[in-house]
């Protein structure tokens, strides 16, 4: 019965999307006049339930970002700074295996402008996205937004999607079922911020880790018994120790507290949201992580100047309360060398997830450090099941030089993904890992030494071989993804598995390009496939087979998904490798059309610029829809021997499909 429901619910709602252009986002806009030249344009949409728009900060290599398109700027009217956004939600998408910024039921995008030419009554906006449910959606709204020449308007009579508001202190609706359109003024709308409260516990959870690393760090951990005996020896009574103590770890993590403050007071929560998908930001992380992990492994030591730490310990000698503040400065100075690559990488990740990220990250981080002098303080006893300081040390720093050399191609890769330069596709990362891994292996197991290394060791511990153990199966484990594997635990910080250089893998048949037709490429699984529309079909006719017209795009999760699990299946990959002429038509595709290929629809109305207007054109005007996945059957002169149908998870069903509108084709 479950099952049956199932279907029963999945062929209504295929149904519906097949049977109507949809518009799950309805768009209102305001003006907020902020001096005589300046207005803040908000754009606010309000978006069906269940449905999904993806923020133009989304990363790349995921789904469509929002794009917004001013009109005609140039003498009338100047950006003031990018436009911001209400709260997104960060979820992360197996399909992609990045993380997606979304909005759900609502989102307002709001963009300051500042007026160059007086004789300016209108700015036009083009506003681009990509809407996603059981299908993805490439669509588009027109606005204008109409510059006020008074300070205040009860009622005015503007075209359909057009809304103004000459007072900050009321916001507009729109009905847009009819044309014209009466502005009626509403009470304003608060909305509620999406907080990405797991992304911010992992942050610190993480940075929580961190700072326990740093403990086991050559110049930290020696400190904690000298540290906590000054304490014990120089109190006067055990309760004023504990409080000194107390007050030396609250001090760490008010040092570091401030320094994530720091970072988010000068670079801005709303500018770190746009790290992750900055080509220079990854670039210059990239480059600290390699020198971070470089200082590590041994090659140089990252040091403060000494002349800072002897001031401090001069400060701390004076005693009191601030004599323990300069104590906890001293050692966040004396210890530099062995916390900042750590903290130094903390901030780099938790600057990429952007808004209060580094702070929450610096206080996990400073809470690990601080805690065990503040414990052992108040239970000296504990300082005896301490274990002694000694070559194990270094073994953790070089560890995590190893760790930290392996994220820094992380960030590499995310600037070679927004560049989409195939310079280092998924192949030649996993490649490196396995390298660096195989490499720390080896080290583990005693096979060769490091400058910090004082002698070479004829035996290893026994935690030592675990951990090398662990690395070396973790190594093996990668190999495989050199041909194709999807590597589950690596989902997310590998490249894709389209981002390579064979998607079918090496030595696979289907890469033997000499197989291909004329204007054909491999398409997934190594399809034969077409992405123009005539040259498809001229094939077809030369091969007397029907084609199978693949309404797709490069960014439809929903279309990776049916390639994934249906396409995938052999009794439909036989057919679809085959029986049909595969053509791919990319509604999502930037790349512009020539100029004398450009038009305005007859029926949207809308300007068709790119090769991605244009099959989605061809979509709506056809077949009346525009979501994707959309899949026909037609015969070598175009005409159509199927219904369409949309995204399904039922193999037999849609192989069923194929075969007859195939078995159409040969009556």
């Amino acid at each position: 019965m479950r099952n049956f429901l199932y279907t029963l619910i999945t062929f209504l709602v295929l149904t519906n999307v097949n049977a109507q252009v949809l518009s799950p986002v309805k768009w209102t806009t305001k003006i907020e006049k902020v001096s005589e030249t300046e207005f803040n344009l908000i754009a606010s949409g309000t978006i069906q339930e269940g449905w999904h728009v993806f923020s133009q900060f989304t990363p790349d290599g995921g789904s469509l970002p929002m794009v917004l398109n001013f009109k005609d700027i140039k003498g009338n009217y100047e950006l003031v700074g990018k436009a911001k956004e209400s709260p997104y939600q960060k979820v992360y998408s197996d399909v992609f295996e990045v993380d997606e910024y979304i909005f759900e039921d609502k989102v307002t995008v709001t963009q300051k402008v500042k007026i160059t030419n007086p004789k300016t009554t209108k700015i036009k906006l083009n506003l681009e996205y990509q809407v996603c449910k059981e299908a993805c959606i490439n669509d588009s709204k027109d606005l204008v937004f109409n510059i006020p020449l008074v300070s205040s308007v009860v009622e005015t009579t503007v075209s359909k999607d057009t809304i103004v508001e000459l007072d900050s202190q009321f916001a507009t609706t729109v009905d847009t079922s009819n044309t014209p359109t009466t502005i009626k003024q509403a009470e304003p709308k608060s909305i509620e911020p999406i907080k990405d409260e797991k992304s911010l516990w992992t942050i610190f959870f993480l940075a929580f880790l961190g700072g326990f690393a740093a403990l086991l760090m050559p110049c930290i951990f020696p400190m904690i018994p000298m540290t906590v005996s000054f304490f014990t020896k120089q109190s006067k009574s055990k309760a004023q120790g504990i409080r000194n103590a107390i007050i030396y770890g609250l001090s760490i993590i008010a040092i570091y507290v401030i320094l994530g403050s720091l970072i988010t007071g000068i670079f801005g929560a709303e500018a770190l949201n746009e790290l992750s998908t900055s080509v220079a930001f990854n670039l210059i992380f990239f480059a600290l992580l390699v020198i971070f992990a470089l200082s590590f492994l041994g090659a140089f030591e990252i040091m403060l100047p000494s002349s800072w730490a002897t001031k401090l310990d001069s400060k701390a000698d004076k005693g009191g309360i601030i004599g323990i503040i300069f104590m906890a400065l001293a050692l966040a100075v004396v210890s530099f060398s062995c916390t900042g690559p750590i903290v130094g990488t903390l901030l780099v990740e938790s600057a990429s997830k952007g808004g209060i990220a580094p702070v929450v990250g610096m206080l996990g981080f400073s809470l690990a450090i601080a805690l065990p002098f503040m414990l052992f303080a108040m239970f000296p006893g504990w300082l005896n099941s301490l274990p002694k300081s000694g070559g194990w040390l270094n073994t953790v720093k070089v560890s995590l030089g190893f760790l930290e050399l392996a994220f820094a191609f992380k960030f590499l890769s995310n600037a070679d993904l927004v560049l989409q330069k195939h310079l280092l596709e998924r192949e030649l990362f996993i490649a490196i890992w396995i390298a660096i891994f195989g490499a720390w292996a080896l080290y583990l197991f005693g096979k060769y030494m490091l400058p910090h290394d004082y002698e070479k060791a004829d035996k290893i511990g026994v935690g030592r071989l675990m951990m090398a153990l662990v690395v070396t199966t973790f190594t093996f484990y990668m190999i495989p993804g050199l041909w194709g594997a999807p590597l589950k635990i690596l989902s997310g910080l590998t490249p894709p598995i389209h981002y390579a250089e064979s998607t079918n893998g090496f030595g696979s048949s289907n890469s033997n390009k000499s197989e291909l037709p004329e204007h054909a490429h491999f398409g997934p699984h190594g399809i034969i496939a077409f992405e123009d529309y005539d040259l498809g079909l001229a094939y077809a006719k030369k091969v007397n087979k029907p084609v199978l017209l693949d309404f797709t795009g490069d960014a439809c999760a929903n279309c990776r998904k049916m390639e994934d699990n249906v396409w995938s299946d052999p009794a439909v990959l036989k057919i679809l490798k085959n029986d049909v002429v595969l053509i791919s038509l990319y509604c999502d595709r930037k790349i512009d059309l020539p100029k004398d290929k450009q038009y305005v629809s007859k029926t949207t109305g809308k300007e068709v610029v790119t090769i991605g207007n244009k099959w989605t054109d061809f979509q709506i005007t056809r077949y009346k829809s525009n979501s994707q996945p959309l899949y026909v059957i037609l015969d070598a002169d175009g005409n159509d021997l199927s219904k369409p149908i949309a995204f399904t998870f039922d193999k037999q069903e849609y192989k069923k499909w194929l075969e007859d509108g195939i078995s159409l084709y040969k009556k």
